[in-house]
């Protein structure tokens, strides 16, 4: 499948994929939150939700994002996403600049068709 997206950011663990994208298969004067998305991908259903961003911190080398869901604090090595009210802890690690792997690409081509 072609992929009309780049990965900017890849943080996964043996459950869960964290993934912003720049999405290229919308008009020029698309709204830059359709363009830029934050996702979150649960392996095992295939399910993919859209994460509501609300604002990014850095520091370092240390990179915050902060969304109506959750919290997501990265390196360039591993993250943590906490979902809202701490009902959940991911420890991911940091794939950023790797290749997504086919049925995570295929997966997000999927969902930016639907």
């Amino acid at each position: 499948m072609k992929t009309d997206f780049a990965c900017l950011y890849f943080l996964e663990n043996e459950k869960h994929a964290v993934i912003e994208v720049k999405r290229y298969d919308l008009e020029e004067k698309a709204d830059i939150a359709d363009v830029y998305l934050w996702l979150i991908l649960e392996k095992t259903s295939g399910s993919i939700q859209k994460l509501a961003f609300r604002s990014m911190d850095s520091s370092g080398d240390v990179q915050e994002r902060y969304f109506d869901q959750g919290y997501l604090k990265f390196n360039n090595q591993n993250g943590t996403y906490i979902e809202k009210f701490n009902s959940g802890q991911h420890q991911l690690e940091n794939k950023t600049g790797k290749a997504l792997p086919t049925e995570i690409s295929d997966a997000l081509t999927s969902y930016f068709k639907a």
